[in-house]
């Protein structure tokens, strides 16, 4: 069971659930150690104290708040925690929403809430399948690591998630990043759609979704661990470079995940819309040449 991170309660309107916050992930990336390469020591990190020049313990390490160059005010933590602030000792709802309304960029690491014993079990369900009814999530306010956070709540089966979030400030502004502009013809907008729905899949599972990177490593460390030659790569990787034809590679694409799918790979030309629409163009005259010959039939007649 992993540790608690974090013990409070969610308040909903005059409901509160006591519950504990664990995390909802675990790191399974290989960790290095900094070493001295001669002799394969460790390298530590040791603090030390500017003015007395000497080491100090952790027990003698606290916070404190630069005011000027020669003054500096001390925070203790008891202190932080005793602030008057509702969300210091609660994760506070403020509002519901569509979770599709909410930009993904906001969202951050997720933490499961656990109910804190049975008194909490009957609230916490209850917020738990209001959520699910209403098909909403939750904007929440909470104060962790001496700052005030904004988070989601959502229901991951039938246990309470919270995400953290970013204000938005925290949010950089992307339009001067945004590309040149350029012309794209509906063909390439409509092969590029194929290759998106060749491509498109109801879940996660599978080779392709396995972190390589860390297998790699740890292939690396064992065949050095037996004096072998470490695994190498079957090939380079394509250098990146100019694309001279959108259209090619977009076809290219497509036809090689037909392949990975087992489907019939041979590339078709996308039909030219412009020659449909000036046929379509075409129609209406020839309907009223035929209106002008039925008068004039008439009109003899």
């Amino acid at each position: 069971m992993p540790r608690t991170i974090w013990s409070g309660a969610i308040s909903f309107g005059l409901v509160t659930v006591p519950i504990h916050v664990v995390s909802a992930t675990e790191d399974h990336s290989v960790r290095f150690h900094q070493v001295h390469l001669d002799d394969m020591a460790r390298v530590r990190v040791r603090k030390y104290c500017e003015l007395e020049d000497r080491e100090v313990t952790q027990g003698e390490i606290g916070k404190g708040y630069e005011l000027s160059k020669d003054t500096v005010i001390p925070v203790l933590d008891e202190e932080l925690q005793q602030m008057p602030l509702p969300t210091a000792k609660a994760i506070e709802l403020v509002a519901f929403m569509p979770a599709e309304s909410i930009d993904p960029i906001r969202v951050g690491d997720g933490y499961y809430l656990q109910p804190d014993g049975k008194v909490a079990a009957k609230p916490y369900k209850l917020l738990a399948q209001a959520l699910e009814r209403s098909s909403k999530v939750a904007v929440a306010k909470y104060a962790w690591s001496g700052r005030e956070r904004l988070g989601l709540l959502r229901v991951r089966d039938d246990v309470i998630v919270l995400h953290a979030m970013r204000w938005d400030d925290e949010i950089r502004d992307p339009s001067e990043l945004a590309p040149d502009a350029v012309e794209l013809t509906d063909e390439e907008i409509a092969e590029a759609e194929q290759l998106i729905d060749r491509l498109t899949r109801d879940d996660l599972e599978g080779p392709e979704f396995t972190d390589q990177y860390t297998e790699a490593v740890e292939q690396l460390i064992e065949a050095k661990r037996e004096h072998k030659e470490p695994p190498k790569a079957a090939e380079e990787p394509p250098a990146p470079g100019k694309v001279v034809d959108l259209m090619a590679a977009l076809q290219e694409s497509v036809a090689k995940a037909r392949t990975a799918r087992g489907e019939d790979a041979t590339v078709h030309d996308m039909p030219k819309k412009t020659a449909a629409k000036k046929t379509a163009k075409k129609q209406p005259a020839k309907k009223t040449a035929a209106k002008k010959t039925a008068k004039a039939r008439k009109s003899s007649a």
